[in-house]
């Protein structure tokens, strides 16, 4: 049965106004005047007749509507239905869909001060400081906070007790506040998908699909490995929501590594991880071919695994106030607690107007002091994502000792929107803190204004994962399912390069992999980096090649090109595959190379199904290159190679394909 106030919500969003220049040019006009008169008399208080009429009219006129509808008993079922239409408002409300609510009274002490602890002066904003409950320790270092944007570069502590709210000081700030507010909401041009998975305010880290290659021109493709999986999850997220996702939100790379997969492991001595190549026909194209490579990487058994520093970064933002981003992330971190030993370590640190030591480093089997923590998580405020990232690279290095690993989570919806002035700088001081050996992954939680191009950003400078949760049982997989592999590296800058044969591959292209692209010389310069393998992890890419001599070969021959004969004893042999790696805490890297050759391997259901994801997201991204091949062609394909899925996650894409199938129809 349909939840009323669900479809009026969802009527209601469906209602958003389109960009309008007068509108924009009217509110900033009217923002101006307000700051104005405020700078005019900024100490007095507003007078009573000079407040918003909207809040106060739209209150008295509600009243009115109510006791006329009362008066008539025939409307009274009238009077219900508004009753429902105005708890369905109640969120708009809150997010300044509608004008909020002045402050009874304005705020002007230029200090907060509450159990002791003071800051100050205050400025547009002040800080509630509420202090941490006796259960756990406070921080030694002195408590600051920190509102404003920082120099990164700089290395001064930066500790403050949690849960930090944000206050306005004015009534005509809040006035202020909500005309700009109007003003970008009008003027933003949707990129992305809103909250129900339409298109929004969302920004992904994408590219154009990769091109077909001629061999003779540029026989040589280099990338780096990925192992993110935040793509998959973001597509079905939205497509359970009903609506078909943004080729930009597709990286394919990403949706075939969601997949666990049975590759062969690597021995005991030797490699950290073990490659397989299978050369197999392409579903959607019998005359090309797909060379499909694996990477497999060693597990070692829990009880060999190093200790584990781990610092939990929280967005405690106002965007975060949603059951589906901090509610959802604590759960998810409480999933994860029983997964860790008493000799780890954990530390939380929350950030939103400034950044807070919610937790200093406590032994994970202190589950009272950890839990604590965590209910202690406020939502509110903006986001001072930069403080809260130095802060907790302070913490980790703190925790850090020879022989362990050290990670921060960092753990947001990704509103990176106040205290970055230069993004660049901001990549840099991560890739700086990447050499101490510390790594940094980004999950990223709900939807609306996931900025996925930061998180994307982010977690490849430093060293790390990127993850999208949008349930908890995604929260299971990355979290407790693939704990050990995530959180432990086996293998630093990874990086693969193919040399194709000319004599026997006229065209290729790479499947995927766009944001993680090389140059040739890349490959071997041990400074540029490159992605990670966790212990366990798996990691698939796919080239389909075509033939020399056959028919599907898109490009003509070159009229004065030299002939090209094949090689002595290279025969059958398509490529030439290199893989680079460092083990970790070393600084050069080891080769490992060998031939391609015609045939090699045996197709098996792991890589067919992987096939047929890769076909999948094609799909999703225009499908330029696979002729007729469509949904049912990708659905059958994917259903009869399901395998052994423990954990059903093949099955679940089945039905995410169908999904798509109905909503492209």
């Amino acid at each position: 049965m349909t939840d009323p106030l669900d479809e009026l919500k969802r009527a209601m969003d469906s209602a958003t106004p389109m960009p309008d220049p007068a509108r924009r040019a009217a509110n900033l006009a009217r923002a101006q005047k307000i700051f104005e008169r405020a700078q005019g008399s900024a100490a007095a208080p507003r007078p009573t007749h000079d407040r918003p009429a909207g809040w106060a009219g739209w209150k008295t006129g509600v009243g009115r509507m109510f006791a006329a509808l009362a008066a008539r008993p025939v409307l009274a079922a009238t009077t219900g239905l508004a009753a429902v239409g105005l708890i369905a408002l109640v969120p708009l409300i809150r997010e300044g869909g509608l004008p909020l609510l002045p402050p009874e009274v304005p705020l002007s002490g230029t200090m907060v001060a509450q159990d002791g602890i003071s800051i100050g002066p205050a400025g547009d904003e002040v800080a509630e400081i509420a202090a941490a409950p006796a259960a756990v320790e406070p921080p030694s270092a002195p408590v600051t906070a920190v509102g404003s944007p920082i120099d990164l570069a700089e290395n001064e502590s930066l500790v403050a007790v949690p849960r930090v709210r944000s206050l306005r000081s004015s009534t005509a700030e809040l006035e202020v506040e909500h005309a700009l507010r109007s003003e970008s909401i009008a003027e933003a041009e949707p990129i992305g998908q809103d909250g129900m998975g339409r298109p929004g305010s969302e920004t992904f880290a994408n590219a154009d699909p990769q091109p077909l290659r001629i061999a003779a021109e540029e026989p040589v493709s280099t990338f780096a490995i990925d192992v993110d999986t935040a793509s998959y999850a973001f597509i079905r997220s939205t497509l359970m929501h009903g609506f078909l996702p943004s080729p930009e939100a597709v990286r394919i790379e990403e949706m075939i590594n969601y997949f666990p997969y049975g590759y062969a492991e690597p021995e005991a001595s030797g490699s950290p991880f073990r490659p397989t190549v299978t050369v197999m026909e392409t579903p959607w194209n019998r005359d090309t071919q797909l060379i499909h490579i694996a990477l497999q990487g060693r597990s070692p058994a829990v009880e060999k695994r190093p200790p584990l520093n781990l610092v939990f970064l929280v967005d405690t933002s106002g965007s975060m106030d949603d059951p589906a981003k901090l509610p959802l992330l604590v759960q998810s971190f409480r999933l994860m607690l029983g997964q860790l030993r008493p000799q780890d370590q954990i530390a939380i640190v929350a950030y939103a107007g400034s950044a807070g030591l919610v937790l200093d480093a406590t032994p994970a089997d202190d589950r009272t002091a950890i839990l604590a923590a965590l209910d202690r998580l406020h939502a509110d405020g903006s986001t001072a994502g930069a403080q809260g990232l130095r802060l907790a690279y302070q913490t980790a290095e703190r925790m850090a000792a020879e022989g362990e690993v050290t990670r921060v989570v960092l753990a947001t919806d990704g509103d990176f929107n106040v205290g970055i002035a230069d993004p660049d700088a901001l990549e840099e001081f991560i890739a700086r803190k990447r050499q101490s050996g510390i790594y940094l992954s980004v999950l990223g939680f709900g939807r609306g204004n996931l900025d996925d191009a930061t998180m994307q950003a982010l977690a490849q400078n430093g060293n790390g994962h990127a993850a999208y949760i949008d349930t908890l049982s995604e929260a299971r997989k990355v979290l407790v399912d693939q704990l050990t592999g995530a959180l432990f590296p086996i293998a630093n800058d990874v990086k693969i390069q193919v040399e194709f044969n000319p004599a026997a591959v006229a065209e290729y292209r790479l499947i995927g992999y766009e944001t993680r692209a090389l140059a040739r010389e890349d490959f071997n310069n041990d400074k540029v980096d490159a992605g990670e393998i966790g212990a366990g992890h798996s990691v698939t890419a796919l080239y389909e090649v075509t033939p020399v001599g056959s028919p599907a070969v898109l490009s003509d021959p070159l009229r004065y090109a030299e002939s090209r004969e094949a090689m002595q004893g290279l025969d059958g042999e398509l490529a030439y595959l290199r893989l680079r790696y460092k083990e970790p805490g070393e600084a050069e890297s080891r080769l490992t190379e060998f031939p391609i050759a015609l045939g090699m391997g045996a197709a098996n259901a792991d890589t067919r199904f992987a096939a047929a994801i890769a076909g999948f997201g094609q799909i999703l991204r225009g499908g330029r290159y696979l002729g007729t091949w469509s949904y049912p062609d990708a659905i059958a394909l994917a259903e009869a190679n399901t395998g052994d899925d423990r954990f059903g996650y093949r099955r679940e894409a089945v039905t995410m394909m169908r999904l798509a199938e109905g909503l492209a129809d």
